[in-house]
């Protein structure tokens, strides 16, 4: 169920690689107008030239047979947000059917921060997760309700994580991913009334270019335990283009308002939504009986298909986490 958004407009902020280039990727797919953004200029911390991997995402983007438009914006800079939404309202005519909230700058200050507890981490880090994070879709929210709610309709899927339940990257990055489930469920009452939709989306673990550095880096020196391992041996991880695919038949749900102000888990939209990924696989949730026996169990993974894909209360699971050592 990808379906057909021929005639859709859609902006995936931060969509120069990982997870954001992968979601572009298939809404072109499916046939969407996509605006990406991305920074234009070098920064400190940045890995690569962020304006050369725009035009990647939008050569990609048009080849799976999409059309892309470009637009360089430093999220954390309010002004340019603001112009981007006046880009796509002037050439748009005031449509706008989806925006996924995706960018975030703190990967490199989270691996700079990588087995520091938060009081001798640097106090900027609360900023590099949260600036271009957290406040940044909290400010692209504002300006596409503005553009949504005129037209009574729309989606606005904000990029969480699993960090919101229990401890992963520390207390700035959880804390973040906490109040992006919160602002996805407060957004979602105010839209309602304008049948605009709000939701937090939780990919499982993507194995993105960025994702791989804090990975290598949190399993440097650090005790074998549940979420490393789940980190290590790379068993269930998904692909940016699995996750942009059930984005993708997200915005042709006839029953999407059902789902209006909550956390949706990708891996359990796309078994109901019938979503594979590029290799035809379809992983399984991180609360699926499924992935914890298997994960708890090792030798198991390798028949883990035989393991029922069931998914544990959200009690259980919680009692668990919460137990669990953090990454």
């Amino acid at each position: 169920m990808v379906g057909n958004l021929k005639g859709k407009i859609a902006l995936v902020t931060g969509a120069s690689r990982g997870i954001g280039k992968g979601i572009a990727i298939s809404l072109g797919e499916a046939g969407a107008l996509v605006y990406i953004t991305g920074r234009s200029v070098h920064q400190t911390n940045s890995i690569d030239s962020i304006s050369g991997s725009l035009l990647e995402t939008k050569t990609a983007v048009e080849e799976a047979g999409g059309i892309c438009i470009t637009v360089p914006v430093d999220h954390s800079d309010d002004q340019q947000i603001k112009s981007l939404f006046e880009q796509i309202d002037r050439e748009q005519n005031g449509q706008l059917d989806l925006l996924v909230n995706n960018a975030f700058g703190g990967v490199r200050s989270l691996i700079a921060a990588k087995g520091k507890p938060f009081w001798e981490s640097d106090i900027n880090l609360w900023d590099a997760c949260n600036q271009v994070g957290l406040r940044s879709h909290y400010v692209a929210s504002h300006f596409a309700a503005k553009m949504m709610t005129q037209r009574k309709q729309g989606l606005i899927v904000t990029i969480s994580s699993w960090g919101g339940l229990a401890p992963i990257f520390g207390v700035a990055y959880g804390t973040g991913k906490s109040a992006c489930d919160r602002l996805a469920a407060d957004m979602g009452v105010e839209l309602k009334p304008f049948n605009v939709a709000s939701i937090s989306l939780w990919p499982g673990i993507v194995g993105t270019e960025q994702f791989h550095q804090l990975a290598d880096a949190n399993l440097k020196g650090t005790d074998n335990n549940l979420g490393v391992a789940a980190i290590a041996d790379k068993f269930n991880w998904e692909t940016p283009l699995f996750v942009g695919r059930v984005i993708a038949a997200l915005c042709n749900d006839p029953d999407l308002m059902r789902r209006n102000g909550k956390v949706q888990i990708v891996a359990e939209l796309a078994a109901r939504y019938g979503i594979v990924d590029e290799y035809e696989h379809r992983p399984v949730s991180l609360r699926s009986l499924r992935f914890l026996l298997a994960q708890g169990l090792p030798m198991l993974k390798g028949r883990a298909n035989l393991i029922p894909d069931l998914r544990v209360p959200w009690w259980i699971l919680l009692l668990t986490v919460l137990k669990s050592p953090k990454i």
